[in-house]
């Protein structure tokens, strides 16, 4: 069954339509939200923090009177809204809602952090305070996202609820996104998918997780959206009554043992199928997972592995499982908390069918994440969602790195799978999947992991770049004549053993610095020019290079010949001193300024004045591609496609260096395309695919590879086309062959 969100996502989006509303009835509007927040929140609100809420409520309501939302409604909206996200959806308390209410106070109105903590507490000021975004300019090196989202992770180390809060805030903001225009839409939704969707999945908010993956890939893809959600709608009815059929056996067992339980079916969602269709190169049709059947039983916490298998050997029972889909979360939960017992059984129908089985306290966990975790701590003990919120304290305790350098490390590491090794004396130790033996030495001490030479697994000698897998026993070898290498951070994985070894190699190279100066300063007292004014650009701009501390550090590495040193100062007196041309960059942020003020939209393909773009080889865009522009400091303006897969991250990352684009004019100029065919190695194949395109549509082809397997062939050609009808019409020619079983569109250069 389609839960109420995955309905409304099917919806047309009428959060575009302006909200006009007479005061009177305004104020009867917010008084009503206000009612059903105070509902939500009554399981999990404290004696005393009913007041309080009314009091942040007021305050809310006075501050952001004359303020309204993109689609013409009051403010308010906004807030109560996000309070109620966390008080029904996360289930947090008092505090949170009061915060929630709060959340753009600082930010958008003339109230400060010190007026919050005198009305209300520290506590609500410094939760308010990291959810206010930093202000100001940063340098063409920085992103303001990335920014924001490190200092609202510094609050972490102090209070969870913070990112809890944030997550409300994007939520109802993705589900008002329609309000937007469509470069912001693109700039959220992708910072959204990027950052936000990843991180409430990593906290254990499974639902909320799946509708910020669904919201983001409604504005990044609409078209795929809105086919895979047209077809989910269609098959909605099949779906249920094959549930129904599938069920009934099990329910009658279930009832027989005696089992107090509830069993729901779910399709996946949208972006989910997504992923699948790509990653298998399949159709909507070819997906046999849509969907799952969930078995959830009410048993005391200490029967509750047993009973779980007893349900599992109940299914198994009925109907014959795939030994290889076993997936048993329950022995080792995931790092977000999440436990559960999976197992994929073919139907009577000849179809596979995914079970999941949990208890309802797993399930609760599931649905509302660390919220729950931590209602059920006292049973749960330390789980390794504490150990991985650990692991953020740690990746901040770094203050030296930039935020995008963090965001990577945060995103590679705290992001991912998990893999399982053991210790020589059989302790556990998570990493992130791909980890190597240099990260599992970091992670037992950071003096291991700067002596490690190598480490035995299973007693079999390997490099420090082995990759580990789950259950491997590793012993770390190390020598006290081992330094940190310019190359490991090539090798290691984590977070941890990255911030070590450039903390390790800072220090080598302040080091060989100071050797460095002391030798420059040391020739200089040999010419007797160590009195002799100069200007530092202009010896840096002789010796070519970009700051002193590299031509320090360059001197102690013997990079430089310091005896032509008495040459600049000759040539300078002598005004023959000629340096290399120090390129005249303008400030990076006016440049942003002055490509975004020239229009609203870069048209691609008119004369653009002064403004240098080209074509990024990373998702070769043609025109009729929805497209976006990137501004950079070196190469003008890249363009790329809006689903071009480092799209999502230069959005999230950059976003006041996107500018929206448009084609015009490029009809008679070709374009470089790939596609993928695959069909049946028949006679003559590879001669009426080439007809195609080169007799009936002229279309020039640069290379063309085909491998045949088994009977079936798979080829990529890379050809050149006018636009996206061009290479419509020409994919709908080749589908029409016969023995043609697929033509798609590559997504990246090949």
């Amino acid at each position: 069954m389609m839960s109420n969100n995955e309905q409304d996502l099917l919806k047309a989006d009428t959060s575009e339509m302006p909200i006009v509303l007479d005061p009177e009835a305004e104020k009867q509007e917010i008084l009503k939200r206000y009612r059903a927040l105070l509902r939500a929140c009554k399981p999990n609100i404290e004696k005393g923090e009913r007041k309080l809420i009314r009091k942040a409520f007021d305050l809310a309501l006075e501050a952001h009177k004359d303020m309204r939302r993109k689609t013409g409604e009051p403010y308010i909206f906004h807030p109560i809204a996000v309070a109620t996200i966390v008080a029904q959806e996360i289930g947090l308390g008092g505090i949170s809602i009061v915060c929630a209410l709060l959340h753009d106070v600082v930010e958008d109105t003339h109230y400060t952090l010190d007026d919050i903590e005198r009305l209300f507490n520290p506590k609500v000021a410094g939760i308010v305070d990291g959810l206010t975004k930093i202000s100001g300019v940063f340098d063409h090196k920085s992103s303001q996202q990335a920014e924001n989202f490190r200092k609202m992770l510094l609050t972490l180390s102090d209070d969870v609820r913070v990112i809890l809060i944030k997550i409300a805030d994007r939520l109802h903001n993705m589900r008002t996104l329609g309000s937007m225009a469509k470069d912001k839409q693109l700039k959220i939704a992708s910072e959204t998918a990027y950052l936000y969707a990843p991180l409430a999945h990593r906290l254990g908010l499974y639902s909320i997780k799946t509708e910020l993956d669904d919201l983001a890939l409604k504005y990044t893809e609409p078209d795929v959206f809105r086919t895979i959600a047209t077809k989910l709608q269609q098959s909605k009815r099949d779906r249920e009554k094959f549930i129904q059929e599938f069920t009934r056996p099990l329910r009658e067992e279930l009832d027989q043992e005696g089992f107090a339980y509830e069993v729901k079916g779910r399709p996946k969602s949208i972006n989910s199928i997504w992923i699948k269709m790509k990653k298998q190169q399949v159709s909507f049709e070819e997906v046999y997972d849509l969907f799952a059947i969930r078995i959830i039983i009410d048993t005391p916490y200490e029967r509750e592995k047993a009973d779980c298998w007893k349900v599992y050997s109940i299914v198994t029972d009925h109907f014959t499982p795939n030994p290889d889909r076993l997936r048993d979360w329950i022995s080792t939960p995931k790092a977000n908390g999440y436990e559960s017992l999976h197992t994929t059984v073919m139907s009577r129908e000849g179809k596979w069918v995914e079970v999941q089985i949990r208890t309802r306290r797993m399930d609760e966990i599931a649905e509302k994440g660390y919220a729950a975790h931590w209602k059920y701590k006292e049973s749960n003990q330390e789980s390794a969602l504490d150990e991985w919120i650990g692991r953020i304290r740690e990746l901040l305790e770094n203050p030296e790195s930039n935020a995008l350098d963090f965001m990577d490390d945060f995103k590679l590491n705290l992001f991912s799978d998990e893999i399982f090794v053991f210790t020589p004396t059989g302790d556990i130790r998570t990493l992130p999947a791909g980890s190597t033996v240099l990260d599992f030495a970091y992670e037992i001490h950071s003096d291991i992991g700067s002596r490690c030479i190598g480490a035995k697994i299973n007693h079999r000698l390997v490099a420090l770049s082995h990759v580990l897998r789950s259950g491997d026993q590793v012993e770390i070898l190390t020598s006290a004549k081992q330094e940190p290498k310019d190359d490991w951070l090539g090798h290691a994985v984590t977070a941890k053993a990255k911030s070590k070894i450039k903390a390790a190699l800072k220090e080598e190279k302040r080091r060989i610095a100071e050797r460095g100066k002391d030798l420059f300063e040391k020739r200089m007292r040999l010419l007797r020019l160590n009195g002799v004014p100069y200007n530092v650009n202009e010896l840096l701009l002789f010796y070519k290079v970009s700051n002193l501390t590299d031509f320090y550090h360059r001197i102690g590495l013997e990079a430089i010949d310091l005896r032509n040193l008495k040459d600049f100062f000759t040539q300078k007196a002598t005004g023959q001193l000629s340096l290399p041309e120090k390129s005249d960059r303008q400030n990076f942020e006016e440049l942003v300024r002055n490509i975004r003020g020239k229009s609203d939209m870069l048209v691609i393909g008119e004369g653009i004045d002064k403004i240098e773009y080209k074509l990024s080889p990373c998702c070769n865009p043609i025109p009729g591609d929805d497209v976006f522009g990137f501004i950079t400091l070196d190469e003008g303006i890249k363009i790329h496609r809006t689903n071009c897969p480092n799209a999502i991250q230069l959005m999230s990352n950059y976003a006041y260096r996107i500018v929206k684009a448009r084609w015009f004019g490029q009809q008679q100029i070709a374009f470089l395309v790939g596609i993928r065919i695959t069909g049946m190695d028949d006679m003559g194949v590879v001669s009426n695919i080439t007809k195609v395109i080169s007799s009936e549509l002229k279309v020039n082809i640069r290379s063309l590879n085909i491998e045949s397997t088994d009977g079936l062939f798979e080829g990529t050609i890379m050809l050149f086309v006018h636009d996206t009808e061009h290479l419509k019409t020409l994919t709908k020619k080749l589908e029409k062959l016969p023995g043609i079983l697929s033509v798609s569109r590559i997504d990246t250069a090949a």
